[in-house]
């Protein structure tokens, strides 16, 4: 219809009023005069069946199963006065009744009730039955004992209630595919055809399954080791078609509590008997479930993904199958913006872990500083040492230097940790990826050594520089104490005095604690993760239980590579008047043990634990919080597992449950489970709509 027809109809409305007597919003109200077309005489706007489809269902977008033109069918629905036009009256009533809690029985009832009595006469209900199926569908014997349990037998037929019509149609189905069964089974042995079975669920439910299970039906027959379909197989199958909401759930459950994702079919069936107040799932209904699920990937344990499969993502938008849909949408974009945006994810997540990781540095700094110095004490003498321990080094600090003092250095360490930590992770990961095996997920524990060792060796690049400025700034306090008319020196002072090569005096005892620390640290995180914390594809740890792991894995990690920091600080250190000038890695390491015993290997452990757990645990506090405030612009969110059934109802979208046009879908699949040709029957226009028979919704008697 043209914009100037909308506007002249939405303008008459305005200054004349309508018939309008339920109250339509003004998004449905365009839907409405965007379709509708005027009638010559009247001058009235309505919409026939050709124009309502187009209202109720848009061209241009994916039905699945279910064909545009079998939407046809709520025409009838929709045409309170059955005059073959819809107008807006009747249009704000359709709408109206999509808002009804039971929208989807209610619409299937007013279908039926021919002469809009309030009741459904068996003869109507069999005439339009007979009207819409297919030419080749499976007959329906109407004179069988189920239905007469409904409806009464042919001397004694009542007419339905609402109530007792929508009950009635809740079983059709299962009475269907019995009636079918029967048929099939010529030999009368309780057994029919894999081709047999797969005919009867694609005419009777192929508008509530996935592809992949409509495309292999006839493999059922490997459930048991028959090469036919039992009766069994097939309401055990029909069952976890009907309860598959709850399947669903049961599976996120079990998925959960699983360490790697996955379940078996005994996990599955013990999950089920938690949460159902009775036993809902027979044996052969999990092992139904499982065969369809591992079709691809005959494991016997599977994961959400395998699931989703049979969980029918184009029904259903939840989490799997978005995730599904948007890997599948994900392939039809250039190689090339995939790489960018890659990119550009990568430096934004460093950014993030630059953030991260100073901050972490700047919360445990003073207890880094104190480790320095107690490091850097000399003799075996009590009497010569300046600090007796941590604390009394702690309070020495602060009473010579202030609280400033604490954080001596700081501005290097905060410069240099982003680098340090970016490198360290990233490394880590890469040679992680190239160790761990695609399919399962695992990695054998001398890989993870050899990928922490690796990481700590590449970040000495960045940490050599870094430590020996910060170890400088740090003992420039008590130098300055010891030293009358010492001057305090600044970074830059130090970098220029040291040069290049001064930079990395050391590094090879800086390597000799980066490599062991990382080569302990990342196995005992991510065993932390995994095996105490259950980590899992499907479950992700809090902020409290990543610091708490982080803070563990690096008490062994920072304790146990003490005595090469010790050798590391001895050897960066500027040596004073009196002090051994350290000419390398083992004349230190003799030196130490000879002038102050084995004990002198592990000063300054306790305050290194103290400030390495911290550390970690603080900066990956920090960057998960700075990731869920701050996401990736345009990043998808991750999957959540719910594990309630408010929670999984709460996964729908709300488009699913308040659309109008997602609620006449539903309707039909409930129309459908009498046909799936119900509705494929060319509707006529208005003009010709009175010489339609009555039953069917026309004029004519």
């Amino acid at each position: 219809m043209s914009t100037s027809t909308t506007v002249k109809g939405a303008v008459k409305e305005s200054l004349l009023g309508s018939e309008e007597h339920t109250k339509l919003s003004s998004s449905h109200r365009a839907s409405f005069l965007n379709n509708a077309v005027k009638d010559e005489q009247t001058g009235e706007l309505y919409m026939g069946p050709e124009e309502f489809i187009s209202a109720i269902a848009p061209p241009g977008q994916d039905y699945h199963k279910i064909s545009r033109d079998q939407y046809g069918l709520l025409f009838r629905v929709a045409d309170r006065r059955g005059t073959g036009k819809v107008t807006i009256g009747d249009w704000a009533a359709f709408e109206n009744l999509l808002t009804k809690p039971d929208a989807e029985y209610e619409i299937a009832f007013r279908l039926f009730d021919i002469g809009r009595t309030g009741n459904v006469k068996y003869e109507d209900f069999k005439q339009l039955y007979e009207q819409n199926k297919g030419p080749d569908s499976i007959p329906f014997d109407w004179e069988c004992d189920w239905a007469k349990l409904y409806i009464g037998d042919k001397y004694k037929r009542h007419a339905l209630s609402y109530a007792e019509f929508s009950q009635m149609l809740r079983g059709l189905q299962g009475e269907r595919i019995r009636q079918a069964f029967q048929r099939f089974d010529k030999d009368k042995d309780g057994y029919i055809e894999p081709e047999d079975f797969a005919r009867i669920i694609l005419e009777t439910a192929k508008h509530k399954l996935s592809d992949h299970l409509l495309n292999n039906l006839t493999t059922l027959c490997n459930v048991s080791a028959n090469s036919r379909i039992s009766y069994a197989n097939v309401r055990a199958f029909q069952n976890m078609i009907m309860e598959m909401d709850l399947a669903e759930l049961i599976i996120r459950k079990a998925c959960q509590k699983s360490a790697d994702g996955k379940i078996t079919r005994t996990e599955f069936l013990n999950e089920a008997a938690k949460v159902t107040r009775f036993s809902l799932f027979t044996p052969m209904e999990a092992d139904i479930l499982f065969h369809f699920a591992s079709l691809d990937e005959p494991t016997g344990r599977l994961s959400l993904s395998d699931f989703a499969k049979v969980l029918d993502p184009s029904w259903r938008y939840r989490g799997v199958a978005e995730q599904a849909g948007a890997h599948q949408d994900g392939k039809g974009k250039s190689v090339t913006q995939g790489v960018l945006t890659r990119a550009v994810e990568s430096a934004y997540n460093f950014l993030l872990g630059s953030m991260a990781g100073a901050f972490g540095a700047f919360m445990v700094y003073p207890i880094d500083l104190v480790k320095t110095r107690m490091q850097n004490q000399r003799g075996a003498d009590p009497g010569q040492r300046l600090y007796k321990n941590s604390i009394d080094c702690f309070r020495k600090v602060i009473a010579n230097e202030g609280v400033r003092g604490l954080y001596s250095g700081v501005l290097p360490q905060l410069v240099g940790v982003a680098p340090e930590k970016a490198i360290k992770l990233t490394v880590n990961d890469l040679v992680r990826g190239w160790f761990t095996d695609p399919k399962t997920g695992n990695i054998k524990w001398e890989y993870e050594v050899l990928a922490g060792g690796s990481a700590g060796a590449c970040q000495v690049v960045f940490t050599n520089p870094l430590e020996i400025v910060k170890i400088r700034l740090q003992v420039q306090g008590e130098v300055a104490k010891a030293t009358e008319g010492a001057q305090k020196r600044s970074a830059m002072w130090i970098v220029k005095n040291l040069g290049l090569a001064g930079l990395y005096k050391g590094a090879s005892a800086c390597l000799l604690r980066d490599v062991p620390f990382s080569a302990i640290y990342f196995p005992t995180y991510s065993h932390l993760k995994k095996d105490f914390f259950g980590e899992s594809q499907t479950k992700k740890l809090g902020v409290l239980q990543l610091l708490t792991a982080g803070a563990i894995a690096g008490m062994p990690a920072a304790y146990l590579t003490t005595p090469c920091d010790v050798i590391k600080t001895r050897l960066q250190v500027e040596a004073r008047k009196g002090d051994t000038n350290y000419t390398g890695l083992r004349h230190a390491a003799q030196t130490i043990l000879k002038e102050e015993g084995f004990r002198a290997f592990f000063k300054g452990g306790p305050a290194r634990i103290l400030r390495s757990s911290p550390q970690f645990g603080f900066t990956l506090a920090a960057y998960e919080v700075l990731q869920s405030v701050l996401p990736f612009p345009g990043k998808p969110k991750p999957e959540q597992i719910h594990t309630g059934v408010a929670d999984v109802v709460g996964t729908i979208k709300g488009r699913d449950i308040a659309s109008p046009h997602a609620r006449s879908r539903n309707a039909l699949k409930m129309i459908l489970d009498l046909d799936e040709n119900f509705g494929r029957v060319k509707f006529p226009d208005h003009q010709s709509w009175k010489a339609v028979p009555k039953y069917l919704g026309g004029g004519k008697s």
